[in-house]
């Protein structure tokens, strides 16, 4: 009886450790509001981007990365310091792939291309941009 009770105990510190350590890990807001600033047709719309439901089933090297000296694509890496999409993709950045040259394309390439992919999500403009 002993044992259980000290096996039952430890899993609870274990399990209330780990809980403890992921809430303090810093994952990011909630939900994002993604809007293009730069490259921006007047009337574009903001997408709601639910980052801690994606969080939850991906990984942050799947949606995020870097660059290198030569501006090419980088994979992340933990505690890579995670730039705003839009600087380095839009017009004025040159981007050598002509299908993620701006942040609009870069996020329809990348949630679209994914939802698509998984048959999940949304894909339709009005889901995404209410």
């Amino acid at each position: 009886m002993k044992k259980t009770v000290m096996y039952a105990a430890a899993f609870a510190l274990t399990l209330g450790l780990g809980f403890t350590a992921n809430a303090m890990a810093d994952k990011g807001p909630a939900d994002i509001t993604l809007q293009a600033t730069i490259d921006a047709a007047a009337k574009a719309k903001p997408a709601i981007f639910p980052h801690a439901k994606h969080q939850a089933t991906l990984t942050c090297g799947e949606c995020h990365h870097g660059k290198d000296a030569a501006g090419k694509q980088v994979a992340y890496t933990e505690g890579m310091k995670i730039e705003k999409c839009e600087s380095c993709h839009n017009k004025a950045a040159g981007m050598a792939n002509a299908k993620v040259t701006t942040f609009k394309d870069a996020a329809h390439v990348n949630c679209k291309g994914c939802h698509t992919e998984k048959k999940a999500g949304p894909t339709k403009c009005g889901e995404c941009h209410k």
